[in-house]
């Protein structure tokens, strides 16, 4: 027996299978690297995500007091104040760093919130298909017709304004679109032979949803998160814009709202509409070019990822 064939036998199922892992992972990073779109929103959300991690190292923990702010209100931007301060005082630069923590939380939960909840609807849809298929479908035309963003402000004002509404509201509107792409990917997988293989050997339907199908629509998944991310940033921007936020948080939309009720446009006060605007387009297109850069990638049709 030779060295190589040796170390195969000694190999456990384990080792090969972390083996394949990473070989995998391999793959995966070395298509995803020609993408340079997907690179560039790469780089930009970890730089985004350190900031929004350290902002109380960055800019202190008590940025957001109005009681001991250490400017005057709405002073133009300075050497002290990059951006100028608000009409409470307090740094507009500091205000921005720190509001990065409750949009990107308020983002990244109502996205998968909504991913979770499509996922799942269009996994049931398209495995047990007749009447249950067509009654879930007919609800979630019903939610895709409907203006999602009417629908989440009226969650908003009808429940109390808190992170938690603005999370639960933006959630539970958005999934249609996930449902129906995950349940056209179920149907075309519950169509391969291999499930008629499993089907005829006794498998049962929790068997097959998550050992066969949910492992194929995850790249899917994966994809329509990175993009429901940058959707449900700009859906918390406008709720609090529209004063259905939180008021004891700081976020880029409640930064917006502040402005705007301080007057800072007919001011011409433009050093604090502009930082927040500008993060709140940065993240969204960091997210839609990382999200758009994994639709490439992990997208079965492309075959690109094996």
């Amino acid at each position: 027996m030779t060295a190589d064939a040796s170390a195969a036998a000694a190999a456990t199922p384990g080792a090969l299978a972390r083996a394949r892992r990473r070989a995998s992972a391999a793959r995966f990073w070395a298509a995803y690297r020609k993408q340079r779109a997907g690179v560039v929103g790469l780089i930009a959300l970890l730089v985004i995500a350190l900031v929004a991690i350290f902002a109380p190292l960055l800019v202190g923990s008590d940025v957001d007091n109005v009681t001991d702010a250490p400017g005057k209100a709405l002073e133009d931007p300075s050497a002290e104040f990059p951006f100028g301060t608000d009409q409470f005082g307090r740094s507009v630069l500091g205000l921005v760093v720190y509001g990065s923590r409750i949009s990107l939380t308020v983002g990244l939960l109502s996205a998968f919130l909504c991913v979770a909840i499509g996922t799942v609807v269009g996994i049931v849809a398209g495995h047990f298909g007749g009447w249950f298929s067509t009654v879930l479908m007919r609800v979630t035309d019903w939610f895709l017709v409907m203006p999602a963003l009417v629908l989440a402000i009226v969650l908003a004002t009808v429940m109390s304004r808190s992170v938690t509404t603005i999370i639960i509201a933006i959630g539970v509107t958005a999934w249609p679109t996930t449902a129906r792409l995950v349940r056209a990917q179920t149907l075309a997988i519950e169509a391969r032979p291999y499930i008629e293989r499993a089907k005829a050997l006794g498998a049962g339907h929790l068997h097959i949803t998550t050992r066969h199908v949910l492992p194929n629509v995850m790249p899917l998944v994966l994809a329509q998160t990175t993009l429901a991310i940058s959707t449900s940033i700009l859906t918390e921007a406008t709720l609090a814009f529209l004063g259905l936020g939180d008021p004891q948080v700081v976020s880029w939309g409640g930064m917006l709202q502040d402005a705007r009720e301080a007057g800072a446009v007919s001011s011409g006060h433009w050093a604090y509409l502009v930082p927040p605007g500008l993060a709140i387009a940065a993240v969204a297109l960091a997210f839609t070019l990382a999200g758009r850069a994994l639709e490439t990638v992990l997208n079965p049709k492309l075959g690109v990822a094996k």
